[in-house]
């Protein structure tokens, strides 16, 4: 892969996607997969997920299913795989409810009551840590834990957390995901509950969830993981957690990004490999190649020219993709290309 040095970072820099001659579920151990937009939508199996996991599993690849999502529990949501057609059990499935309980565990006494604000994924993982979820400021809990609680969740659980909060107790959040996506579209996200929380209290939480450390070192210790790919939908939570885990990642372009987000994305946000959707773990990558003016992948050349992204050639529609990721994160070095890819990608149908 090509990288440049990022002097303010201490990192390197990804300039173009990656390459590799093996399929990647040969060259990754274990496959870190979200769940929304990567293998479900909506509740129901994204096109291909199901027999390219199915394939993956037998030639010998780890499935771990990692979500933010902190309301089901791993039992539900390895019984709703299942389902689907992808066995799974709930070891299977790390959350970062899990998480967040593990943060809270290493802060508190054992057997400390905590305070819940979300749904029963948080106080199943509260109990396997050996802490006891109650319902109230008045319970005397020495911790605030805030998770997705679903579409339900009465507003004046918010004001129970304001009030444990205001008497000093320290307050975690699940994660920050500030939508959600569902079955009629994007719904807000627990994010968008801790804000309700944050602006009323003027507290800051310590958050567990991807994509932040404490997610990436639970995921590891439950998984064992020595070779893990993350394969995403977010570049937010997924690519950038996988960022901070260091470790390879694979985006797919079933869930929120697209095309135009891809190529304008900063350095903690560009994947290691893009491709269309779960099949792209089956496969090896081809290589994105410095050529005469631009970078070339497949048919396709990709430079900059007349202050625009331009693509020039032919071919596979991702492989111009990849191309224009090579020339917009060159331009953009460590920050974010601001040049028009808008012919460049109705070239390829985007």
């Amino acid at each position: 892969m090509s990288q440049t040095a990022d002097p303010s970072a201490g990192r390197r820099v990804r300039t173009r996607p990656g390459a590799s001659a093996r399929a990647l579920h040969e060259a990754y151990d274990t496959a870190l997969l979200d769940l929304d937009g990567v293998v479900y939508a909506g509740g129901q199996a994204i096109a291909y997920a199901v027999d390219s996991l199915a394939t993956a599993r037998a030639d010998g690849m780890h499935l771990a299913y990692v979500t933010n999502n902190a309301l089901r529990t791993p039992d539900t949501v390895a019984e709703h795989l299942t389902e689907l057609g992808i066995p799974t059990g709930a070891s299977d499935v790390i959350t970062s409810a899990q998480a967040a309980a593990r943060l809270v565990s290493e802060q508190v006494p054992a057997g400390a009551r905590v305070l819940v604000i979300g749904g029963e994924g948080l106080r199943v993982a509260l109990r396997e840590r050996g802490l006891e979820p109650v319902d109230s400021a008045d319970d005397d809990p020495v911790a605030v834990v805030q998770g997705y609680g679903g579409p339900d969740m009465a507003w004046g659980r918010f004001a129970e957390a304001c009030y444990a909060i205001a008497r000093g107790v320290p307050w975690f959040a699940s994660n920050t995901d500030l939508t959600i996506p569902s079955a009629r579209g994007i719904a807000p996200g627990n994010g968008a509950a801790v804000e309700v929380v944050r602006i009323a209290t003027g507290a800051e939480p310590q958050v567990a969830g991807k994509p932040l450390p404490p997610m990436h070192r639970e995921t590891i210790l439950r998984t064992g993981a020595e070779r893990p790919l993350v394969v995403g939908d977010r570049l937010d939570t997924d690519i950038e957690g996988a960022f901070n885990g260091e470790v390879d990642s694979l985006l797919v372009l079933t869930g929120v990004t697209d095309a135009a987000q891809l190529l304008a994305a900063r350095p903690e946000h560009r994947p290691t490999y893009v491709d269309a959707d779960l099949r792209g773990m089956l496969t090896g990558q081809p290589e994105v190649t410095a050529v005469d003016g631009g970078f070339g992948c497949g048919g396709w050349t990709a430079s900059v020219r007349g202050g625009e992204l331009a693509l020039d050639g032919e071919g596979a529609a991702l492989d111009g993709l990849r191309a224009l990721c090579a020339a917009a994160w060159t331009e953009a070095g460590d920050g974010v290309c601001a040049l028009d890819p808008g012919k460049a990608l109705a070239r390829l149908g985007w």
